[in-house]
């Protein structure tokens, strides 16, 4: 039973352990996500410039002209095109206020010198000779109007570049929406980028639908510049909600009020700004809202007004060599990613987040956190210790392999062939057992290599010095033949000379040697003749050559042929 207890107390405190700490990693977000994206936000500021002229003939007709400049709204904007295309929401470039309202209070207060105060509200002055005026003044314009405008609406795009850029370039209207939180599509009025290109922002197909999904936002609370980066910070989805109401947040532990904290930001110059999804860093929304209600336009009703615009959003030769060189400083390869950042800074020197990217990879290029020197260190290592023992076993292995694999074949091939010199088996016998068992036979003559036949009238004859012995011949009783082979004349043997010596005992009338017997190679026997009408055939006792009938010494080792 305690064993039992002190179980279920150790599951138990692991079952909280593990509750606590899923929402943890649940909420925790990918570092380094926001990168493909930040590039492409920039700060979006719409100023109406209003030319007015006021017909003042309360005296004397005068002709009044003023030029005011009007804000309308600011925010921020995300590249989608390389040729600078930005999307944002339609209440940083249009307002609903009326900027006449607003120049017609400033031309009456400055000329007339009355208080009117400077805003897009109507008012009444106390003159009512002025006021009359005033009341002409305002739009829409009447006959009798007191006051001619002229508006004109100019953006200006300011990107995230370094050294930052103080006048931007002017952007466009292609298209905005009926409502002030719908999308709007701008052009730049010029090349924006130079020539070179901008780095743009990937668009996600789809909005996540789980509750909770985790994302991130960005953006410029005012211009971009040294000391003011752009805010990126982090929220979670809910499910449900879609069109120009958008999605809610909502924070899955309840730590924090994201709707009211979003929509400080809001308030601050996030308008507008991309919501980023924080698997694969693509833009699913655009920040909307503000006050305690901040939400979510989805991507769906982003690419419909960019296909409205005949605006198609896609990427750059920049945005891939950045991405490059993200995957490879995010996966801890810095040695690696410092010539791909400085690639990309060479396409678009102003890049800040390859810029930073670099620094950082510079600092850690070569340290123990680079996998790259890793890699090559412990390479190098296996370099120094030569080659793995595995190796070398292996070799000697293949090498007894082959070793036995040739003895093998050439030990088939002597048991295939039979022993140098026989022909094989000849037939068989019966032994002791009555089985029967194969006998060798002879061994096979090997006939003695062809000589030609000496010419009798050449005093030189050429000859082999391996002279064969005469073999010793029976022919009858008490007779010996003595046989002179002449391989010239019979290369088999078949037609060897032989002479009777009429006895045993009978010696060499040339020679006065011994008996036949004991005769070896160099003596010579008078019964050996030559053919018909030639003479005998006389040979040298040394070297046992050929003799011709004029010669007096051996014509090939010089041994006297009268001894």
């Amino acid at each position: 039973m305690r064993r039992l207890g002190s179980a279920l107390v150790f599951l138990g405190g692991l079952g909280v352990v593990v509750a606590m700490t899923a929402p943890a990693l649940a909420h925790e977000h990918p570092s380094g996500i926001t990168d493909l994206v930040t590039p492409a936000v920039v700060r979006v500021e719409a100023t109406a410039r209003v030319d007015v002229t006021l017909l003042d003939h309360i005296g004397e007709l005068v002709h009044v002209e003023r030029s005011y400049e009007v804000p309308i709204g600011s925010g921020t904007g995300t590249v989608v095109t390389p040729e600078g295309a930005v999307v944002t929401l339609t209440r940083v470039v249009k307002s609903a206020k009326d900027v006449e309202v607003y120049a017609a209070n400033r031309i009456f207060a400055e000329h007339h010198k009355v208080k009117i105060p400077a805003d897009f509200e109507r008012h009444h002055a106390k003159d009512d000779r002025i006021d009359h005026h005033l009341q002409e003044c305002y739009p829409p314009k009447r006959p009798t109007a007191t006051c001619i405008f002229d508006v004109t609406t100019e953006i200006r795009v300011f990107p995230n570049i370094s050294p930052p850029d103080r006048e931007g370039f002017k952007a466009e209207i292609v298209t905005t929406a009926d409502s002030s939180d719908g999308p709007a599509v701008l052009a730049p009025a010029g090349r924006a980028d130079g020539g070179t290109g901008m780095p743009t922002a990937p668009l996600a197909a789809s909005v996540p639908d789980k509750e909770g999904s985790p994302v991130s936002v960005a953006g410029f609370t005012g211009r971009p510049a040294a000391n003011l980066p752009e805010t990126v910070d982090i929220a979670h989805l809910r499910a449900g909600g879609a069109g120009e109401g958008g999605r809610r947040f909502k924070d899955p532990e309840g730590k924090a009020d994201e709707p009211k904290k979003l929509g400080a930001l809001i308030g601050r110059g996030l308008l507008g700004g991309p919501v980023i999804e924080d698997h694969k860093g693509e833009v699913v929304g655009l920040l909307t809202g503000g006050g305690d209600d901040a939400r979510m336009l989805g991507v769906r009703e982003v690419a419909r007004a960019l296909a409205e615009a005949r605006v198609t959003p896609r990427r750059g030769p920049i945005d891939a060599a950045f991405e490059q060189a993200l995957t490879r400083f995010h996966t801890g390869y810095y040695g690696d990613a410092v010539p791909a950042f400085q690639r990309v800074l060479e396409l678009y020197p102003g890049h800040t987040v390859a810029a930073t990217r670099l620094k950082e990879a510079q600092a850690k290029r070569g340290t123990a956190e680079d996998k790259g020197a890793a890699q090559a260190r412990s390479s190098l290592a296996d370099d120094r210790r030569g080659p793995p023992l595995w190796m070398f076993l292996a070799a000697g292995g293949v090498l007894v392999a082959a070793v036995l694999a040739a003895a093998l074949l050439l030990w088939r091939r002597g048991a295939a062939t039979g022993a140098p010199g026989t022909s094989g088996r000849s037939g068989t016998s019966e032994g002791p057992s009555g089985e029967e068992t194969e006998v060798a036979g002879p061994p096979t003559p090997v006939p003695p290599p062809f000589r030609p036949p000496a010419e009798a009238a050449d005093p030189t004859v050429a000859v082999n010095r391996s002279f064969p012995a005469l073999p010793r011949t029976p022919s009858g009783p008490g007779r010996s033949v003595l046989v002179a082979r002449d391989p010239g004349a019979d290369p088999g043997g078949t037609g060897a000379r032989s002479a009777d010596t009429g006895g045993t005992g009978a010696r060499s009338a040339e020679t006065g040697g011994g008996a036949a017997e004991g005769r070896g190679p160099g003596t010579l026997s008078e019964q050996e003749t030559r053919p018909t009408g030639t003479g005998p055939q006389r040979y040298c006792t040394a070297c046992g050559m050929r003799l011709g009938p004029a010669h007096r010494f051996c014509g090939y080792c010089g041994h006297p042929c009268e001894t």
